[in-house]
C-alpha cells in the first residue's frame, strides 16, 4: 500500500457536551434589553433576566462552528455528541441547523437526573468510536489503496471537581482508545493513532476558580491532553474562539476607520471598526517586512487574542484598478450580529472592494490587503509591498537594494550542464561494483568546485580560459597521463610568453577614475596567484598534479626586489624578467647569472623550445632588440640597462639567443666583405693613415 501525507489534527473534531444538572444553574451574567429604558415617575424596573450556564455552552459551541464553517467550508469535519446521542455525521454540510434542532428535541438539563459522571463517560467513549469512524476524506484514500494517518481532537465542556477528577477521565479515555484499537479490524473502522482531549472547565460568574490550567503535555503515544478553566457567560464564548484560533491557526485583523451614517441621524456619519478572523498566514508578508513592530494591539472585542489593525481606504470601483494579490483567505466577523459588521458584510457582498493600509508612524502609505467577495463570499487578499509575485521573476544580475552585479552567469550555466544527474542504466549500476551513481555524481561536483569565483571581478585566470585550455578540465581528472601533464605544462608555458610580452590582462573595471586600475605587474601577481590556487587545489589527486604544481612553482616570479635578471633553470620555460630557479642567482651589479645545473621540466624538445624562442625574438621591436644588446654584456663594468618588455633568454654555458644570433651574423658578414683597414689593430693600438708619407719625405731629402 502506498503512503500518503498525515490528515491534519483539526481534520477531525468532536463536541462533548457535559448536559448534568450541574448547567441547569444560571450563568449570573444579565442580559441588556431596551424595554422601558426612558425612566419616568412610578416606573418599576424589571427583573433581571440571566441565561443558564447550558445555554451558554450551547451558543459558545455554535459560534465555534459559525467561525470553522465560514472559513473551512470543506476538510474540516465537527461532530457534536451529548449523553452519548451524536447529533450528526462526518459528512455534515450545515452543522449549524443541524445541531440547534437536535439541542431543540433534546432540552435543557434538569435538575434531578442520573449521577453526572455516567453521563460524561458515556459521551467521552462515544466520542473515541467517532474518532474511529472515517471521514469522506479517508475514505477516498483507503479505496485508492493508501495508509491513512487516523488522528483527531475532543473538546470537552463539562466540570472539573478537583485534580483526581480530572485524571480519571483522562485514563478513561486512553483504555477507550485502547479498547476499540483492538477491534478495529473485525469492526471495519479505523484505529486512533494520536487523539488530543481539551477540557474546558467553567463555573458561574462570581465564583472562584479552584482548578488550574494545565498547558497541553503527553500522556501516551496516543493521548495528549489539556485543561483550560473560564467563566461562564460572555467569558466562554470568548475562551472557545481562542481556542479555535489555536485549533485552526485563526488570527485577527481589525477595520479600522470604517466611515459609516449614524441609525438615528443619517445626516451625520461616524467612523467604526470591525474585527474579522480569518487564517494567520494572511498576515505573513506584512510581519516580514522591517516596519513590522507595533503592527498589533489587544483585540477590541475582548477576545484573549491580539489583532492586527489596518485602516480603511478609499474603496475600488473598477476591478481593472486592483492590485495583484498573492493569496486569498476567507474571512469571519467576530461580533456578526453587530450592526458595523452588518454593514461592512453587506457592502463588501455588492461588488465593492476594500483596501487596507497598514499602520506607520512615518514614511509613505502602505497598502497590505484588501478585501472582497467572490461568489458571495468575502475574501481577505495578501498584497505584497516590495515585488509583487505576479511579475516577472527578478534577474540574477539583481543585486539586493537593485545594485547590478557581475556574477560568471553563463559559466554557471555551463557548470550546471556539466553536473546534470540522470538515470543510471542497469549494466552500468553493476559494472560500478560497490560504488553508488549518485556517491560518484557528489564526488564530480565536489572536485569540479574547488576552485571557481564566483564573479567576473574577482578573478584574472578564468577571462583568459582560452589561453589556458585544456588545463582546467585536466585538472578535475583523478588520474593525469604524461602527455597530459605535457598539455598542463604548455599552457602554463603559454601564461609565462604573456607576461614576457607584457600583454594586457582582462581586468574588469572595480570603480574609481577612467583609465586607473590596478598595475600591470600587480596583475600578473595575481594571475599567478589564481594559476597556483587553482592547481593547488588538484595536486594531491595524483603524483601527476604535483608535478604540474612544481612546473608552476618554478615558472611564477619570486617575490625578491633586486631587479636582477635571474636565469630560469630550464630553456624551455626561461625567458621570464625576474624569474628564478634551482641553481639560479643574481649576479653583482645587476648582472645576469648563468645556471650551474640545468633540470628539465618540460618534454618539449631543445629543436620546439629554440624555435619559441626565435619568434619571440622576431616579434621584438627595434627598441627592444637594443635594449637586449645592453643587457647582453654580462661582464661590462657599468650596471646592465633593466628591460621593460623583453626578458633575454639564456642559454646553456652563459650566452643568450640574441648574443648567439649577433655572432652569426657577424661572421656571415665578414666572410663576404673585407674589413676596413683602420679597424685593425696594430702593435701600438693605432691604425696609421698614410702609410707611404715616410718614405717619399726620405726621398726628397735625398
Amino acid at each position: 500500500m502506498a503512503s500518503s501525507p498525515t490528515f491534519p489534527l483539526n481534520h477531525k473534531t468532536v463536541f462533548v457536551l457535559d448536559h448534568s444538572a450541574y448547567f441547569a444553574q444560571s450563568c449570573n451574567q444579565p442580559i441588556e434589553y431596551d424595554v422601558h429604558r426612558s425612566k419616568g415617575s412610578g416606573f418599576i424596573p424589571a427583573a433581571p433576566i440571566c441565561k443558564s450556564m447550558w445555554t451558554c455552552n450551547v451558543e459558545g459551541l455554535m459560534e465555534y462552528l459559525r467561525v470553522v464553517s465560514d472559513i473551512y467550508p470543506k476538510g474540516k469535519q465537527i461532530r457534536v455528541v451529548v449523553e452519548g446521542n451524536v447529533f450528526n455525521d462526518w459528512n455534515c454540510t450545515e452543522l449549524n441547523n443541524i445541531s440547534m434542532s437536535k439541542f431543540a428535541q433534546l432540552g435543557p438539563p434538569k435538575v434531578k437526573q442520573e449521577p453526572q459522571d455516567y453521563s460524561l463517560r458515556h459521551g467521552l467513549s462515544t466520542a473515541v468510536e467517532c474518532l474511529c469512524q472515517p471521514t469522506s476524506q479517508q475514505a477516498s484514500s483507503i479505496e485508492e489503496g493508501e495508509i491513512v494517518n487516523n488522528v483527531g481532537r475532543i473538546i470537552c465542556l463539562t466540570v472539573i471537581k478537583n485534580d483526581s477528577y480530572a485524571r480519571s477521565l483522562e485514563e478513561f479515555v486512553l483504555g477507550t482508545i485502547g479498547e476499540l484499537n483492538k477491534l478495529a479490524a473485525s469492526n471495519n473502522t479505523l484505529p486512533v493513532d494520536k487523539c488530543e482531549i481539551n477540557f474546558l472547565h467553567s463555573v458561574p460568574i462570581g465564583q472562584d476558580i479552584r482548578i488550574t490550567e494545565r498547558p497541553l503535555d503527553e500522556l501516551a503515544p496516543q493521548l495528549h491532553r489539556a485543561l483550560y478553566t473560564t467563566l461562564s457567560g460572555r467569558h466562554i464564548y470568548n475562551k472557545l474562539i481562542w481556542m479555535c484560533c489555536q485549533h485552526f491557526q485563526l488570527t485577527s485583523t481589525t477595520v479600522t476607520g470604517i466611515p459609516m451614517k449614524e441609525e438615528q441621524n443619517a445626516s451625520s456619519s461616524a467612523n467604526y471598526d470591525v474585527e474579522l478572523l480569518h487564517p494567520a498566514a494572511a498576515h505573513d508578508e506584512m510581519f516580514k517586512s522591517e516596519h513590522a513592530e507595533g503592527l498589533v494591539i489587544p483585540s477590541k472585542e475582548g477576545l484573549p487574542i491580539e489583532t492586527a489593525p489596518l485602516k480603511w481606504c478609499t474603496p475600488k470601483s473598477s476591478v481593472i484598478e486592483l492590485h495583484n494579490c498573492s493569496a486569498a483567505y476567507r474571512i469571519c466577523p467576530v461580533d456578526v450580529n453587530s450592526r458595523p459588521s452588518s454593514c461592512l458584510t453587506n457592502f463588501l457582498l455588492s461588488g465593492r472592494a476594500v483596501m487596507l493600509e497598514q499602520p506607520r508612524r512615518s514614511g509613505t502609505k502602505v497598502i497590505s490587503h484588501m478585501l472582497a467577495a467572490h461568489g458571495g463570499e468575502i475574501f481577505i487578499h495578501s498584497i505584497p509591498t516590495s515585488r509583487s509575485l505576479l511579475e516577472d521573476p527578478p534577474s540574477i544580475i539583481e543585486g539586493s537594494g537593485g545594485r547590478v552585479t557581475d556574477y560568471r552567469i553563463t559559466a554557471f550555466g555551463d557548470f550546471m550542464k556539466s553536473n546534470r544527474l540522470a538515470p543510471c542504466p542497469p549494466e552500468a549500476v553493476s559494472s560500478l561494483g560497490d560504488k553508488r551513481p549518485y556517491v560518484l555524481g557528489i564526488d564530480h561536483l565536489e572536485r569540479s568546485s574547488r576552485f571557481w569565483p564566483l564573479t567576473i571581478s574577482e578573478t584574472i585566470l578564468f577571462n583568459i580560459l582560452s589561453e589556458l585550455d585544456p588545463l582546467p578540465e585536466l585538472l578535475e581528472k583523478k588520474v593525469l597521463t604524461d602527455d597530459e601533464v605535457v598539455e598542463c605544462k604548455k599552457a602554463i608555458l603559454r601564461v609565462v610568453g604573456m607576461e614576457s610580452k607584457n600583454d594586457a590582462l582582462p581586468v574588469p573595471a572595480t570603480g574609481g577614475s577612467r583609465g586607473k586600475g590596478p598595475k600591470r605587474d600587480e596583475q600578473y601577481r595575481q594571475l599567478w596567484a589564481e594559476l597556483e590556487a587553482l592547481v593547488g587545489a588538484y595536486a594531491e589527486s595524483s603524483e601527476n598534479h604535483g608535478k604540474v604544481l612544481e612546473c608552476v612553482h618554478e615558472c611564477k616570479k619570486p617575490g625578491g626586489d633586486d631587479g636582477g635578471l635571474v636565469v630560469s633553470v630550464s630553456p624551455a620555460v626561461a625567458g621570464r624578467k625576474g624569474m628564478g630557479g634551482a641553481g639560479g642567482g643574481s649576479g653583482s651589479g645587476g648582472g645576469v647569472t648563468a645556471p650551474k645545473k640545468e633540470e628539465k621540466v618540460s618534454s618539449l624538445s631543445e629543436a620546439e623550445a629554440g624555435w619559441q624562442e626565435l619568434d619571440r625574438y622576431a616579434s621584438m621591436t627595434e627598441r627592444e632588440k637594443k635594449d637586449a644588446m645592453q643587457v647582453d654584456k654580462p661582464f661590462q663594468s657599468s650596471p646592465a640597462k633593466k628591460m621593460k618588455t623583453e626578458d633575454l633568454i639564456m642559454r646553456p654555458g652563459g650566452q643568450s639567443l640574441l648574443s648567439m644570433w649577433s655572432n652569426r651574423l657577424h661572421n656571415v658578414h665578414s666572410s663576404r666583405t673585407r674589413e676596413f683597414e683602420g679597424r685593425i689593430e696594430s702593435g701600438g693600438g693605432k691604425a696609421r693613415l698614410y702609410i707611404h708619407l715616410d718614405e717619399q719625405s726620405q726621398e726628397q731629402a735625398s
